[in-house]
């Protein structure tokens, strides 16, 4: 294998790494343009310094955009406490600012006799083949520096990241933990710029944070899986740019991230959008269900019959021909009804005796919370039957024993109609 990409795959590794671990931070205090501004505010300290010590490496030009960086992060919070333009114009601002300025300066520099070898344009898009071996100890000084810190102040900075003022109402020191995390940031941000450049760099910063939030409930494990998508995300994109030379570093890097994190939003187990669209179809299906079996029980209540022509459904209900067949024989299935036929002509349904119990406890709570609708939050008992129609589906049988107990184990709901399967008031 090639040294040169040895070192490159190392050291994007490393920017990887460190910019997903503060982007954590930065992700949890909804400050995720904050990236894109250091990022794009880097770049007149990056030129500066070059044209102070006409050296390219890292070391003479991460001081530089250190600075700028900070010189950022103070303006724009100088604008938003003492002006009222809103954070998001402010970044906006500082960013369109402090760009234009790095290209004004780049230009000039570029047009001058040593600008013309230069290269610093490779910072706009990144240029990670330009990496040299004593660049890695630069990156892996500031993981390390990173790394020790956020370990440190953990406890701290995940409370604050989370509620602010919480942590300031007990006492933490928020000025100097927003200090800290803002320093962390502008550091990750300088340290990839050479590879990712400043116009790319906020992806990495945000992109793993937001993948690692959909897929953990914990910030411990939130910050391995988008650490873990980073860094992965910078190899890959080397490997990539290194099969295909005449394709940029930077860009590849930022397209595998963004198809990881895409990935992730479709199909994460719990928070994806496949997920979510699967739970909503089966919320959908058990409502429509619920809502068949309460209306059998109804008419059976009513007339005392124990089967009906299926067309009585679609009459009392308005449901659409299509849903009601789905729910109609995934009740049949599932054994809570039968269908057979009626009067020779056409198909009846009735309750099976499981049917019969589990369209007791749909109606049961539903006239359960119409009877706390009405009684508790005193709303008029014509009123109670829609939102009643609501929430009975999603009734815990916890939450259905309290409000048993709470309402006097009730026998009737507003309406006068009895509630069925309410037991006897246990004796004191």
């Amino acid at each position: 294998m090639d040294a040169n990409l040895i070192w490159v795959l190392i050291g994007c590794a490393l920017i990887g790494a460190g910019a997903s671990l503060v982007g954590n931070f930065a992700f949890l205090r909804k400050r995720s343009l904050i990236g894109d501004a250091v990022a794009h505010a880097l770049l007149p300290g990056v030129v500066l310094s070059f044209i102070l010590f006409n050296e390219k490496s890292m070391w003479a030009l991460f001081p530089g955009a250190l600075i700028a960086g900070w010189i950022s992060l103070l303006t724009i919070d100088g604008i938003t406490r003492h002006s009222k333009i809103k954070a998001d114009a402010a970044i906006a601002i500082v960013l369109s600012v402090f760009f234009a300025i790095g290209i004004v300066l780049l230009t000039r520099v570029q047009q001058s006799a040593v600008g013309n070898q230069s290269g610093l344009d490779s910072f706009l898009f990144g240029k990670a083949a330009a990496m040299m071996p004593g660049d890695l100890y630069l990156f892996a000084a500031v993981d390390l520096l990173l790394v020790l810190t956020v370990w440190a102040l953990y406890p701290y900075l995940k409370l604050f990241s989370f509620d602010r003022d919480f942590a300031s109402a007990i006492g933490l020191p928020v000025r100097t933990l927003s200090f800290v995390l803002s320093t962390l940031t502008v550091m990750a941000v300088a340290a990839g710029i050479q590879a990712v450049g400043v116009v790319l760099m906020a992806a990495l910063i945000i992109t793993p944070a937001a993948a690692g939030r959909f897929l953990a409930q914990r910030l411990s494990r939130m910050i391995f899986i988008s650490v873990s998508i980073g860094t992965a995300a910078a190899i890959s994109g080397v490997l990539i740019s290194y099969t295909a030379p005449s394709m940029p570093t930077g860009p590849w890097i930022v397209i595998v991230l963004s198809l990881a994190a895409t990935a992730v939003f479709v199909f994460a187990p719990e928070r994806g959008m496949y997920a979510r669209r699967r739970t909503l179809v089966k919320h959908q299906k058990k409502m429509m269900d619920e809502n068949v079996l309460k209306l059998l029980f109804n008419f059976t209540e009513k007339s005392g019959a124990d089967r009906f022509p299926v067309s009585d459904l679609t009459a009392a209900r308005q449901f659409e021909a299509i849903p009601l067949e789905r729910s109609i024989k995934r009740l049949e299935g599932d054994g809570l009804i039968r269908t057979d036929a009626f009067n020779q002509s056409k198909q009846g349904i009735s309750l099976t005796d499981g049917g019969m119990n589990e369209a007791k406890r749909v109606v049961r709570l539903h006239r359960l919370w119409e009877l706390y609708l009405n009684t508790r939050m005193n709303m008029a008992g014509d009123h109670v039957h829609h939102n009643a129609e609501a929430i009975e589906h999603i009734i815990t049988p916890e939450l259905e024993t309290a409000l048993i107990k709470e309402l006097g184990y009730p026998k009737v709901d507003p309406h006068a109609s009895a509630i069925p399967g309410i037991p006897e008031r246990p004796k004191e």
